[in-house]
């Protein structure tokens, strides 16, 4: 399994478990509400048969002990008759029960009904007899659970928010340390090449002076020298800002497709087409590397014979050059179009899955471009699309 697999494996098990925790949590506050909502139930109940003892009691023992019980409901209720005419309430706020009219106060008739939609919509009502005829109880949530029923939401709420806050802090961190290790091993290695490449260029030189220098097997080893002189290259300017000027696409396209076509197998066929004359901004060792990393895998796409073929143009409008790179490999499954340029992930046995993931690097970071899949059919092939910023209006900074 390669480390983008396990990744995405992780990253589902860790989304399991927190909806196993925020479901419990909601279960658990919902099973709290339940119980306190029965228990408020009751004890709407118990203040009912109070009022309805009140009516019917004499005992001043007995009235004392159900005022208590009256006084103990720890919800607003409303008592109303069967036409929903308000006969007493409990536990309304007293500064909005009444507005002021001239030096009398009166009741707002408003605020009651407002009070009565909302405890018909929370519960039904408790029936109760007063001198033989029948009213009706409503009532509603207490403060408390009111504030438990939103308590969960708003708690699994801020979780969100500071896990997501806490993600993207220890992500940038580690993205910050992983390109510090990169652009450090990237330099060294470009360190490293220097000494032996100057020894292969002065060996070559020796070869010229003894036997033909013209010989094609020493100018291929000449080109190959000069090839590792171009990737150390490219390592040196891993971590530095890039110099982007205006070259011929075609040329650089043609120029590498030339090398690296005598260095696979003669079954596959290369084909270049287009405008020579249209030009963007590159950087050309760099943008090497990307044609590189994609006839690359085009190449190991090939099972047997094939061709890839480049094709540019321009988009006028946007004032930009199209590469689109098509073989007539295996394909690609359209759920692997982003996953292709995933650090990691590579369907080779010995392959690193590094090659796309630094293609996209270095087209979006180095060059503000695109690079995607455009188009992938199994069995038939892929076209890998680059979008390049063309120099029609660039001027040269002196």
């Amino acid at each position: 399994m390669n480390p983008y697999e396990r990744k995405r494996r992780w990253k589902y098990l860790l989304l399991f478990f927190a909806i196993v925790i925020a479901v419990s949590s909601l279960w658990y506050t919902d099973f709290l509400v339940q119980n306190i909502a029965k228990s408020e139930r009751t004890r709407a109940e118990l203040w009912a048969q109070s009022l309805k003892r009140m009516f019917e009691t004499d005992n001043d023992e007995m009235m004392n002990f159900l005022f208590t019980i009256r006084d103990s409901l720890p919800v607003p209720a409303i008592v109303t008759s069967e036409k929903d005419s308000i006969i007493t309430y409990q536990g309304l706020d007293t500064a909005k029960t009444y507005f002021q009219i001239e030096s009398n106060k009166k009741y707002d008739p408003k605020y009651f009904l407002k009070e009565l939609r909302e405890m018909k919509n929370q519960h039904n009502p408790i029936p109760v007899e007063f001198y033989g005829k029948k009213n009706l109880i409503y009532y509603k949530d207490s403060d408390l659970l009111s504030q438990l029923k939103v308590f969960p939401y708003i708690q699994l709420s801020l979780i969100a928010v500071f896990l997501m806050l806490a993600y993207f802090a220890f992500n940038s961190a580690r993205k910050s340390e992983q390109n510090q290790v990169w652009v450090g091993l990237a330099k060294e290695t470009a360190h490293q090449l220097g000494t032996p490449i100057s020894s292969l260029m002065a060996w070559v030189e020796l070869l010229k002076e003894r036997f033909k220098a013209d010989d094609s097997l020493i100018l291929e080893m000449e080109n190959d020298v000069k090839r590792l002189e171009v990737v150390a290259d490219r390592f040196s300017k891993i971590g530095s800002k890039p110099i982007l000027s205006s070259h011929s696409v075609y040329e650089v396209v043609k120029d590498f497709v030339d090398y690296f076509k005598v260095r696979v197998s003669d079954k596959i066929t290369f084909e270049v087409n287009g405008d020579e004359q249209l030009e963007a901004l590159i950087n050309v060792p760099l943008f090497d590397w990307v044609i590189e990393n994609i006839l690359k895998n085009a190449v190991n796409a090939i099972d047997g014979k094939g061709i890839i073929s480049v094709n540019i143009k321009e988009n006028i409008v946007k004032e930009q050059i199209i590469i689109d790179i098509t073989d007539t490999g295996k394909g690609i499954p359209r759920s692997k179009f982003d996953t292709v340029f995933q650090p990691g992930f590579t369907t080779r046995k010995r392959g690193w899955g590094l090659g796309l993931s630094l293609t996209k690097r270095m087209i979006e970071n180095y060059h503000g471009g695109q690079v995607f899949v455009k188009e992938s059919e199994l069995g038939k092939g892929t076209t890998f699309r680059i979008i390049l910023k063309s120099s029609i209006n660039y001027v040269p900074t002196i």
